[in-house]
């Protein structure tokens, strides 16, 4: 049974769900009935979008030569890396695991650390749908003030993390 629960482990909690979903469904526990329909609601949004992502993030790794990258958005890169990844970020839309494909790439480019935690900041919360319905909603005054603060935060985590990171010999592994 160990050597199973071993091999398996990462479906445990897959079968924890569907056992949860069904004794919901069977008793009649409303919140997991809730449960069981923002999952189905998340998958179908996922599982359309991704397929979409993918063949965006094939292309940018096929169109935009390592050497550009570096050049731009690499270690040398400075201010005007840090504003090319704002940008980036800002002009894109999506949700935020559509996020980390694109920053992977960008790291495999060469892309420094600190450049690729600035991108996953600005896309978290500084997109241009998402501020103007901020807009709409909150009034500019907020906005640019949320603005105003979460932008040196991103950049000052961007730089913490460059140096925490720095001396750790740091790589993302191919799954």
């Amino acid at each position: 049974m160990k050597k199973f629960l071993a091999k398996h482990k990462q479906y445990i909690w897959l079968l924890s769900y569907l056992i949860a979903t069904v004794v919901s469904f069977f008793f009649g526990f409303n919140p997991g009935k809730k449960v069981f329909g923002n999952f189905t609601q998340f998958f179908i949004e996922m599982i359309t979008f991704i397929p979409f992502l993918f063949i965006i993030i094939g292309l940018f790794d096929v169109w935009f030569p390592k050497e550009k990258i570096e050049k731009h958005i690499g270690q040398e890169s400075g201010i005007k890396g840090i504003f090319l990844v704002v940008i980036l970020a800002m002009l894109q839309a999506g949700p935020l695991y559509g996020a980390f494909p694109v920053a992977y790439i960008l790291y495999k480019k060469g892309a420094s650390i600190k450049n690729i935690f600035i991108y996953l900041g600005a896309f978290s919360s500084l997109k241009i749908p998402m501020l103007g319905i901020e807009i709409g909603y909150l009034g500019i005054d907020f906005t640019l003030a949320r603005t105003l603060v979460s932008l040196p935060l991103f950049i000052a985590i961007g730089y913490l993390m460059e140096w925490y990171l720095k001396d750790k010999n740091f790589k993302v592994n191919n799954l």
